[in-house]
């Protein structure tokens, strides 16, 4: 095979791989709305990782991009299967010890599984909710989310580059 077909074999590998990539592992996607304010911005631009939960288990305070009635919508694990919830004076309990939240958030009115209906959450399911409590329509109104809505997690800024980088 002559040097310039080998080139060209190279680059059509290259686009396929990065194209695989694109599509299947790392997807840019736009936060949209203010529910993860002060932790996220309305247009800021990030990178959903699908790959990242084939690998790893969900964890608390994760940031996940949810797929809720054909739209993605990005918010924080706070219970996990097994778990009860609640929040008292703005203080998150699990299954009854006080756990503390190391990123900014607003105020968390008082909320406990039981509102739901459910006395722990089930296998597969997960609790999130928006760091904008006061606005963020979130597990208090859409229920639980199960575990193959969760498309990635998310955490990395691209834009605008004034915040570039990770969030916790």
């Amino acid at each position: 095979m002559n040097k310039k077909k080998k080139e060209i074999i190279e680059y059509i590998v290259l686009i396929v791989v990065i194209l695989l990539i694109r599509t299947y592992l790392f997807v840019p996607i736009m936060v949209s709305g203010n529910s993860m304010v002060p932790t996220l911005n309305n247009g800021d631009v990030m990178i959903l990782n699908k790959f990242n939960y084939l690998v790893n288990d969900i964890k608390r305070f994760d940031i996940v991009v949810v797929d809720y009635e054909n739209e993605y919508i990005i918010k924080r694990v706070i219970g996990l299967p097994g778990d009860y919830v609640e929040y008292k004076n703005d203080i998150l309990y699990v299954n009854g010890k006080k756990i503390e939240e190391v990123y900014d958030r607003e105020y968390t009115e008082d909320f406990n599984l039981n509102d739901l209906n459910i006395e722990k959450i089930p296998n597969n399911y997960y609790l999130v909710l928006g760091d904008n409590r006061p606005i963020s329509k979130d597990s208090r109104k859409i229920g639980l989310i199960d575990k193959k809505n969760i498309k990635g997690s998310t955490n990395f800024i691209l834009f605008p580059f004034s915040r570039f980088g990770n969030v916790i």
